[in-house]
């Protein structure tokens, strides 16, 4: 059995590879991101597999089921695999300790900012964490991204609220766009080191 490692790039989805439309679960409402497209086959041919990892408290809340986001899953799949895009995994946590929905009203470890949506990947995916990335849009992506072992880029920055610092919480960049992350990633060295707050601002 073939148990090569293989490097990943996990993705958030609503406000980062989807646009923002909260708790909708309405497959002719899903819009993709500007640039999404063109981040993602790059990163592929890159080598890199492409993980969707999101947390989705609308189950617990009782906003929608879990049938339901898989169908806007995979309408997402769909809508990607028309450019070439091929997902290796979606990922998503249906849990909120305070949810209205007695089975996902628990404390999981899955729920970012955890790391085990990642974890769960790699072992499923057989992804090497340490040459894998995240690319989100508040900074608990990209603490659960450095919980797991993974660098990590914040895009564009405005979804996030509450700007909670610590040394988890620090991306190694932040940029514009999506194309910009990609570009960002390309040129980075392969193997994680220290994670540090660079300025990697760019242009459209």
């Amino acid at each position: 059995m073939d148990h090569t490692l293989h490097p990943a790039v996990f993705f958030d989805k609503d406000g980062t590879i989807v646009e923002d439309r909260p708790y909708n679960v309405d497959c002719s409402m899903l819009c993709l991101a500007a640039g999404a497209i063109d981040a993602m086959q790059s990163l592929q041919s890159l080598g890199y597999r492409l993980v969707v990892v999101t947390n989705q408290s609308g189950i617990a809340r009782g906003i929608f089921t879990v049938e339901d986001f898989r169908r806007l899953e995979r309408a997402l799949i769909d809508r990607l695999a028309t450019a070439g895009v091929r997902l290796a995994g979606v990922y998503f946590c249906p849990h909120l300790p305070n949810g209205a929905v007695a089975d996902y009203a628990i404390q999981c470890d899955c729920r970012k900012p955890q790391p085990g949506l990642f974890l769960q990947a790699a072992e499923q995916l057989d992804l090497d964490l340490s040459r894998s990335w995240m690319i989100g849009d508040i900074l608990d992506d990209i603490e659960a991204a450095h919980r797991a072992g993974c660098r990590a880029v914040l895009v564009d920055g405005r979804n996030e609220t509450q700007w909670r610092w610590s040394p988890l919480r620090r991306p190694e960049a932040t940029v514009a766009n999506l194309p910009a992350a990609a570009r960002y990633i390309s040129t980075a060295p392969p193997i994680r080191r220290s994670p540090s707050c660079v300025s990697a601002e760019a242009a459209t």
